[in-house]
């Protein structure tokens, strides 16, 4: 575990009063996403949430790890900085945008990621259940 700075504390504060970067930290406590899944959830252009998870990953708040051409995010396992990251979540607890991004997420989860990065998630869940019906 690091030592908190002044520094380090405003980076992290920075990172988490923009909502985009908000609802992210918090669709994370449920595990990792793909970046895909990312942006399919904020609805933002791929770049624009590259710009968000830089500034997340700078704070020290995300980790990455690459898997074949993924990048899937997930949050940091440093205690001091989770602890952070939940207390600034708590007051958000019943937030309808974080509860409908919840949802959402379960609901990404269960396509495939392969997938949903190639044709987004309407094509994906229409691919998914053009198999299903293939298979039955």
């Amino acid at each position: 575990m690091t030592t908190p700075t002044l520094d380090s504390a405003v980076a992290i504060a920075r990172a988490l009063g923009h909502p985009a970067r908000l609802r992210t930290v918090a669709m994370l406590r449920s595990g990792e996403l793909c970046v895909c899944q990312i942006t399919e959830v904020l609805k933002l252009a791929p770049s624009t949430v590259s710009a968000h998870l830089k500034e997340l990953k700078a704070a020290g708040l995300i980790v990455e790890r690459k898997e074949g051409r993924w990048v899937h995010i997930g949050l940091t396992s440093e205690a001091d900085v989770r602890a952070v990251v939940d207390a600034s979540l708590a007051s958000l607890e019943g937030d309808r945008q974080l509860a409908d991004d919840a949802v959402f997420v379960d609901e990404l989860r269960r396509l495939p990621v392969e997938v949903l990065c190639r044709v987004g998630y309407d094509g994906a869940r229409s691919e998914c259940a053009r198999n299903r019906g293939a298979k039955a």
